[in-house]
């Protein structure tokens, strides 16, 4: 057992930092918040995404993470804090390459996983064994399984397995892009708990079912080159068959699911219609995106009054925070350039991306805090110095959340001015997505070879 209080306050230093660099929305089944639970997760975006889950969970997680990770001079010191349990994969390297060894670890981890559970923890596994960008679920090793089952056979019972999915909006390495947790439904497997991982059928039957159910909460298409055409095929015909802008990410996510479905069963049974419909979704939602606009907003056109109504809100607020964000935005310029210049230049892979730059981001903002504190030392005495060792991270914050509110205020502006100015572009915007999504119905009508005269029937309710 990790120290706990080491382990809560890692917890929270963790999901603060994947909260400052995500725009986070959680959806989906409570995890509970006591007792033991297993959460599996698939696995997008390195060592930001046990931070991500552990925000879902709203309750310290104890992770599998690779050995080698613990020896790392840079993170071996959070990894340690956060109490994980070391994995010695089958690809790893082990200095003695002693087989009778690698199992004896192994052996270790198994029972360090069920003594967790057994005390009540949340237990946390990428079933896939590594982190990817890849547009699907990897194959599922069996570990999570055994983990369960032979937990159960210690007297755990058939305690929660819930599924974890993390999408991304806007490109996962990307700063203040939204970040979905969806969590599902529990895994049934209490006929499977008394079997024990010895039972082969009882860990292939539970890997199958956790394999089910993490497809349930994620979007698996064959290319990421799909992501845009599924993202913009889903808010067309939303926007003119469902009832106009969707907040719901349980029902967004579900609708991406159908909506991929289809357009890959097109791929294979109507490949030129479906390529020229994808062609025709990507450069309407390409439009939209260089106006600022969503399929959606075409059809709201905003009355004079709430546009006045936003105005003044606006103003009142802005005129306030705008001198606080200027000079955030000024102290903080420098650490915020440095990471941005020098991350491109260390070529990293698409899930590693945004875990260094939040590393480096914390490393450079930390630094320079103390960089300025000691200089007011120097130059007015201790009191300064503590006081803006307090005051400069709240000054961060408050200045990273004045930009958010500043560009969403921005895009609200600019779609005011557009949809009042311009109806005539509007009317052939709406042209042109109403004969989109007519072209996607029938598509699904082809595909399908169902009647798709229900409005939401290309959106079909799908439970997490």
């Amino acid at each position: 057992m990790p120290d706990s209080w080491l382990h809560r306050h890692t917890h929270r230093l963790t999901t603060f930092a994947a909260r400052t660099y995500y725009r986070i929305s959680v959806a989906g089944t409570q995890v509970p918040r006591s007792g033991p639970v297993l959460l599996v997760a698939n696995h997008p975006n390195s060592l930001l995404d046990p931070a991500l889950v552990a925000i879902a969970a709203d309750r310290p997680v104890r992770w599998l993470a690779r050995a080698a990770l613990f020896e790392l001079r840079s993170i071996g010191w959070l990894i340690r804090g956060s109490g994980a349990i070391p994995v010695l994969r089958r690809e790893d390297p082990l200095p003695s390459a002693d087989a009778s060894e690698r199992a004896a670890r192994n052996r270790e981890m198994f029972a360090a996983a069920h003594e967790a559970l057994l005390g009540g923890d949340a237990v946390g596994v990428f079933p896939e064994g590594l982190s990817h960008s890849a547009p699907s679920l990897a194959p599922l090793k069996t570990g999570a399984a055994r983990i369960a089952l032979g937990a159960a056979q210690q007297g755990a019972g058939a305690f929660p397995i819930l599924p974890v999915g993390l999408t991304f909006r806007g490109g996962k390495e990307r700063f203040r892009s939204e970040a979905l947790l969806l969590v599902g439904r529990p895994i049934r497997w209490g006929e499977l708990a008394k079997r024990g991982e010895e039972d082969p059928e009882a860990v292939r039957e539970l890997t199958r079912r956790i394999h089910e159910g993490l497809s349930r909460v994620t979007v698996n298409l064959e290319s990421w080159e799909d992501f845009p055409i599924v993202e913009g095929a889903e808010a067309i015909h939303h926007a003119e068959y469902g009832r106009g802008r969707s907040e719901n990410p349980v029902r967004w996510l579900a609708r991406m699911r159908r909506t991929a479905s289809i357009l890959d069963a097109a791929r294979a049974r109507e490949g030129e219609v479906q390529e020229e419909l994808s062609r025709d979704i990507l450069r309407h939602t390409r439009v939209l995106d260089t106006l600022g606009l969503e399929p959606a907003d075409l059809h709201q056109v905003p009355r004079a009054a709430v546009a006045a109504r936003w105005t003044v809100k606006n103003l009142v607020f802005f005129g306030l925070a705008a001198p606080l964000a200027i000079v955030g935005a000024i102290i903080f310029f420098l650490p915020y350039r440095l990471v941005g210049w020098a991350e491109p230049r260390y070529q990293l892979p698409p899930d590693k991306r945004a875990t260094y730059k939040v590393l480096g981001g914390a490393t450079a903002c930390g630094g320079w805090i103390l960089a300025l504190a000691a200089l007011l030392r120097e130059l007015v005495g201790w009191q300064p110095a503590l006081i803006a060792l307090i005051v400069l991270p709240v000054l961060g914050i408050l200045t990273l959340a004045i930009r958010d509110r500043w560009q969403d205020a921005a895009s609200d502006l600019r779609r005011i001015l557009l949809l009042k100015g311009r109806s005539d572009l509007r009317e052939k915007l709406l042209e042109r997505q109403a004969e989109l999504a007519l072209r996607l119905r029938e598509l699904q009508r082809k595909v399908e070879g169902s009647d798709t005269r229900e409005p939401e029937s290309l959106h079909s309710p799908t439970s997490p």
